[in-house]
């Protein structure tokens, strides 16, 4: 049986890319070679995936306060690299300021 395949658009900057099943926002981006979001570790630990969910069914794995407080995630933000999607998707994504380390 094939793998199932969503449709994410990101609203804000008018994208639309394929994601596969039980692969997170972000591998889809990068398989596809889409600069929809930025890319920075991969896991979590950075924040400079977020995005706002608007619309779509998903998965999270657990991310920090640190990047996406509970008041936050209650309002649909969350981080690309930690969202599975399980059904098409419409998200924005968030323009955040990375300071040097």
């Amino acid at each position: 049986m094939a793998k199932a395949s969503f449709l994410i658009e990101v609203r804000n900057i008018d994208e639309r890319f394929l994601c596969q099943e039980h692969q997170s926002l972000l591998g889809g981006i990068e398989s596809q070679r889409s600069q929809a979001v930025q890319i920075g570790c991969r896991g979590g630990g950075c924040g400079v995936c977020k995005i706002r969910i608007i619309s779509g069914d998903y998965e999270t794995k657990k991310v920090s306060v640190k990047h996406v407080s509970k008041e936050q995630a209650a309002e649909g933000y969350a981080l690309s690299c930690r969202v599975f999607p399980c059904s098409d998707m419409i998200i924005e994504t968030v323009a955040i300021q990375i300071l040097d380390r």
